[in-house]
């Protein structure tokens, strides 16, 4: 992948972090005098941002927030989650292995998350995989956020890539939805956090272990330098 710039989300494609999002949005609910919910109700709210994963719990109470509220209430969530921000979240299986390949083979390698940065850059550093990276944009970064294409292809920029020697990794319908609309291959993984297969949204590859990107990777490239 010599040349080549791989983009990974991050929440549930590189970094299993739904512990500890799920601990921070309990933190709120017990603000409010509301009971926790249970890790995998937070899940499939997790790629859609902290605003989604407090508005879902609070509802699954019966309860709807006013937009100040909830704008409250996720100032309360980043307070708690900064001071927490990886004490049960673990890199997937076999992705530092597969980043150091990458990196050894000449790829660039960058992060888009919906996550805001300082957030991501944290987990990241937390987790000592922050050398990897050449740029990192989160929700805030660039003045608009996945699913606009200007996300992605603003964070190649920043990596000193060009699209049409990219590829996206991640796991949900809004990565996928993302590199569609910036017209760069993406490749899921299966062990994210989306609620319905990752095959039913139509990504270019499916991997269900970091042990087979590096081969998709390779195939999709190739199938790009050929079109």
């Amino acid at each position: 992948m010599n040349g080549w710039t791989i983009v990974f989300d991050l929440d549930g494609t590189l970094i299993d972090t739904a512990p500890d999002l799920a601990e921070a949005t309990n933190h709120v609910l017990s603000t409010l005098g509301l009971a926790r919910v249970n890790e995998l109700e937070i899940r499939p709210f997790v790629g859609h941002g902290a605003l989604a994963m407090i508005d879902g719990a609070v509802k699954a109470h019966g309860r709807k927030l006013s937009e100040r509220e909830l704008h409250d209430l996720f100032e309360v969530f980043l307070l708690y989650y900064s001071s927490h921000i990886a004490d049960h979240s673990v890199p997937y299986p076999h992705i530092v292995d597969t980043l150091d390949a990458l990196k050894a083979e000449g790829a660039t390698l960058a992060v888009c998350t919906n996550k805001m940065e300082a957030q991501a850059r944290a987990v990241i550093y937390a987790l000592k995989l922050d050398h990897y990276f050449s740029a990192l944009t989160g929700r805030d970064s660039l003045g608009v956020f996945k699913p606009d294409p200007g996300h992605l292809t603003g964070t190649i920029a920043r990596a000193g890539g060009q699209p049409d020697k990219s590829i996206m990794v991640g796991d949900s319908e809004t990565d996928i939805k993302t590199a569609k609309a910036a017209h760069i291959p993406v490749v899921a993984v299966s062990f994210g956090y989306s609620i319905d297969p990752v095959l039913s949204f139509g990504p270019d590859a499916i991997i269900d272990d970091y042990r087979d990107l590096r081969a998709a990777l390779g195939k999709l490239g190739a199938a790009a330098v050929n079109s």
